[in-house]
């Protein structure tokens, strides 16, 4: 038998669920000071998190999509990437935006249904969130081979979901980076459900970071709940496109800890029993355990963070709440450059209504 060709998928994980190395730590990641602040991120993603969960079962806030459980790999992707890099989101990766440098007013004001949070006061580069799933990934596929028509060495990350790595979208962009050797990350973030429907029902892959393989591209599966084996996917990505490499998907093992969003029940189609495992891989205690054993952090400074980010974050509820919201026909501004004559036609019929009132 002649063998066309095999392969392997290689899997990174530095530390365990009880926080202890299982692994030797990567050279880059071995000083627990440069954790530290990703870890105190970490935990300021988590606060807002809760706050906007909160906010919303209080009728402040529309739908919300929380992140919790994904902290690590969010805030891992966002540390990994330079100023001039694009992003391209979906709508739940809030800790790497914050990295990036999005507010999170912003994002309150994006989920409270105002347009005015896509409009990002940074970076403006980025690409704004994409809920019509792994459309995104094209985009960011355009966006590196800007890059490299240009000879510039920045690369564009992509996030999807497991169920978005079965969109043809996300195949389109993976094939083009193949092609052109294009500096493109496509991060598939496998929480293990796409909404209600579980990974094993949505492809027969392996792995998702294999899909990769059939576009050329390197291919790695982290533990997603594992901040240094996130960051050193992401180096190895970065630094492999960044020399003119070519791209990579990386799948990123993690789990969805809260409902899909606020509009839905996860209690309808997942067992109590998989939750309560999938919370003794939480990111959290696993890094805050490993920093406590390297002498980097304790209780004490954990409540005064945690007091810190409460405050930042009610800052940012605060300017969220007293923005004036937008006048109805503010609906029409966000849609075309240049506007078509049956929508100005309503634009006028709306003004026109709000008028008699």
């Amino acid at each position: 038998m002649t063998v066309a060709a095999t392969f392997e998928i290689e899997y990174l994980q530095y530390l365990g669920a009880d926080g202890k190395p299982v692994a030797e730590i990567p050279a880059a990641f071995k000083d627990a000071n440069t954790l530290l602040p990703l870890f105190k991120q970490m935990l300021f993603v988590r606060t807002f998190d809760t706050k906007a969960i909160a906010l919303q079962r209080t009728g402040k806030l529309g739908t919300y999509a929380a992140c919790l459980g994904h902290e690590a790999t969010h805030v891992g992707i966002g540390a990994s990437m330079q100023p001039d890099d694009v992003f391209a989101p979906s709508y739940r990766e809030y800790g790497a935006q914050f990295m990036r440098g999005v507010q999170p007013r912003e994002v309150l004001m994006y989920w409270g249904g105002d347009e005015r949070g896509n409009d990002f006061a940074g970076p403006r580069k980025d690409f704004a969130w994409s809920v019509p799933i792994s459309t995104q990934c094209l985009h960011a596929a355009g966006a590196a081979l800007a890059f490299k028509l240009r000879k510039e060495q920045n690369l564009a990350v992509a996030c999807c979901g497991d169920g978005g790595s079965s969109k043809t979208d996300f195949y389109a962009a993976l094939n083009s980076a193949g092609a052109y050797e294009l500096p493109l990350i496509l991060c598939v973030i496998n929480n293990g459900w796409a909404i209600s429907v579980p990974r094993k029902a949505q492809t027969g892959a392996k792995t998702l970071a294999q899909k990769g393989l059939a576009g050329g591209l390197h291919c790695l599966q982290v533990d997603g709940n594992d901040l240094i084996a996130v960051l050193e996917g992401m180096r190895r990505a970065a630094e492999l496109a960044r020399s003119g490499g070519g791209g990579s998907v990386i799948e990123f093992l993690t789990y969805r800890l809260h409902d899909h969003t606020t509009a839905d029940d996860a209690r309808r189609y997942r067992d109590d029993a998989e939750v309560k495992d999938a919370w003794t891989r939480d990111p959290m205690p696993r890094l805050r355990t490993y920093l406590t054993d390297q002498g980097v952090w304790n209780e004490e400074l954990e409540k005064a963070w945690a007091e810190e980010c409460g405050k930042k974050v009610d800052i940012e509820i605060n300017a969220y709440l007293e923005t004036p919201v937008q006048p109805v026909e503010a609906m029409f501004d966000y849609l075309y450059g240049d506007m078509p004559a049956d929508l100005q036609a309503q634009r006028a019929e709306v003004l026109a209504l709000e008028g008699r009132r």
